[in-house]
């Protein structure tokens, strides 16, 4: 199986839009902005963009503005990398919008406010300093051994 590699602005992009979404459900979950329905709506829209993203990525909102709108204004990428950690990255964000959606399911503004704080974490890392906390967790799990060739 030959691995297609992928221009990581791409992701980080990506990251750039989950970090805005997720820092208005956090302040909205903690009753700064708006209320606890929009932080629920909010994580919501979490939940289904983190399913989108791990069910199928090539179609996601966010790959296609990237690749529509934005890959074409930017110069070549001076390297390309291997799609597989940011994959595993956004089942791990996956992991935390469902622990967001248990707390919708479960009415608590305190379970959507964890899931956003650790969400708006690795997105804003990703984005602004490109630094993949998920990307990290797969390469530690690869090199122990953890994960499959």
């Amino acid at each position: 199986m030959s691995v297609q590699f992928i221009d990581p602005r791409g992701p980080r992009f990506g990251a750039g839009i989950t970090s805005v979404l997720s820092l208005g459900t956090f302040a909205a979950a903690i009753g700064a902005v708006f209320n606890t329905t929009a932080a629920f709506v909010l994580m919501a829209v979490l939940l289904a963009s983190f399913l989108w993203s791990v069910f199928s990525p090539a179609s996601h909102p966010y790959q296609l503005i990237f690749k529509k709108l934005v890959r074409p204004r930017l110069k070549e990428p001076s390297e390309l990398e291997d799609p597989r950690p940011p994959q595993f990255a956004q089942k791990v964000g996956l992991s935390f919008a469902i622990l967001g959606g248990i707390g919708v399911a479960l009415l608590s503004e305190t379970v959507v406010a964890i899931a956003a704080a650790f969400i708006f974490l690795a997105a804003f890392l990703n984005a602004f300093f490109a630094f993949c906390l998920g990307c990290q967790m797969y390469l530690l799990l690869k090199r122990a051994g953890l994960l499959g060739k």
